[in-house]
């Protein structure tokens, strides 16, 4: 495991993204305008790179990721901010973005532990 963090409060306009197959995480200091919009979650820093093939889970849900954007590792760790887009793209379109397979979205609520494996 290099990555693990726990949700600490949802904003009450983060689940509007999931029509777009899409969260967004940010740290207990999102700025105010993205704020409403983000899942925060306890600042964690990753022990290793994140790489496609590796597997992102929501308690006991996993997705396998397939691509990793070029700053992930860097916003996740400075920031706890990076977007999930759930579509299963092999290559990542948008930099702080982390792409995993294309099914279900977890049901995610405060205590909710997410991790990278």
């Amino acid at each position: 495991m290099i990555f693990e963090t726990q949700v600490t409060n949802i904003g009450p306009e983060a689940e509007m993204f999931q029509e777009e197959k899409m969260l967004i995480f940010f740290g207990n200091d999102a700025p105010a305008t993205l704020a409403d919009y983000c899942y925060n979650i306890q600042l964690a820093a990753s022990t290793g790179e994140i790489t496609k093939g590796m597997t992102f889970t929501f308690d006991d849900q996993a997705y396998k990721i397939t691509a990793v954007g070029d700053v992930v590792k860097k916003n996740l760790d400075d920031l706890g901010h990076i977007t999930l887009r759930f579509d299963g793209s092999a290559t990542a379109e948008l930099p702080g973005t982390l792409y995993v397979e294309a099914k279900a979205m977890p049901t995610i609520t405060v205590g909710t532990k997410i991790a990278i494996n």
